[in-house]
C-alpha cells in the first residue's frame, strides 16, 4: 500500500486519498469537469470542514454549505455535494460505512467491477481509473 498517491499539489491530500480509501472513494467522485488536482483536494478539504470523512457522518450531513465555503470544493457544488453524500450512504448502508470494502470484499475482478459500477455516479471511465489505481497502487 502507499503511503501517497501523487494526484495533488498538497502532500496531505496525496497521504489521506493513499491511506483512506473514502478519500479515495470521494476524490474519483468529485473528478468531472474539474482537475485531477481540485477533485483529489477536495476529500482533504471536506475533512477539514466537518471534521471526518467518516460515512454514516457524510451521509447525515448538509454537504451543500461545506461545498460552497470558498474556495468552493467543486464548480458544481450543489451536485457534487449530494454526489458526496449520495456515495457515503451507499458505504454506509452496503458495507457498514468500510469504503475499503468495495474491493476487499471482492473475491476477483469482475465482483470489483460490480462493486465500482454499483457506487453512485461511478460510470465506465471511473470504473477503469480507479480499478487500474487499485491494481497498480494497491496489489488490489
Amino acid at each position: 500500500m502507499p503511503d501517497r498517491l501523487h494526484f495533488t499539489d498538497s502532500d496531505e491530500a496525496n497521504a489521506l486519498i493513499a491511506t483512506d480509501p473514502m478519500a479515495l472513494l470521494i476524490g474519483f467522485a468529485l473528478d468531472q469537469q474539474v482537475t485531477v488536482q481540485k477533485a483529489f483536494s477536495g476529500p482533504l478539504a471536506i475533512r477539514e470542514r466537518v471534521g471526518t470523512l467518516d460515512a454514516a457522518v457524510l451521509s447525515d450531513t448538509d454537504l451543500e454549505p461545506v461545498f460552497r465555503e470558498r474556495p468552493a470544493i467543486h464548480r458544481f457544488p450543489g451536485s457534487m455535494a449530494r454526489r458526496v453524500q449520495d456515495l457515503a450512504a451507499y458505504i454506509r448502508d452496503h458495507y457498514d460505512g468500510d469504503a475499503g470494502r468495495v474491493w476487499t470484499d471482492a473475491p476477483d475482478s469482475s465482483a470489483l467491477r460490480a462493486n465500482l459500477a454499483a457506487l453512485p455516479g461511478f460510470g465506465e471511465m471511473k470504473i477503469k481509473a480507479l480499478g487500474a489505481v487499485l491494481a497498480k497502487r494497491f496489489g488490489v
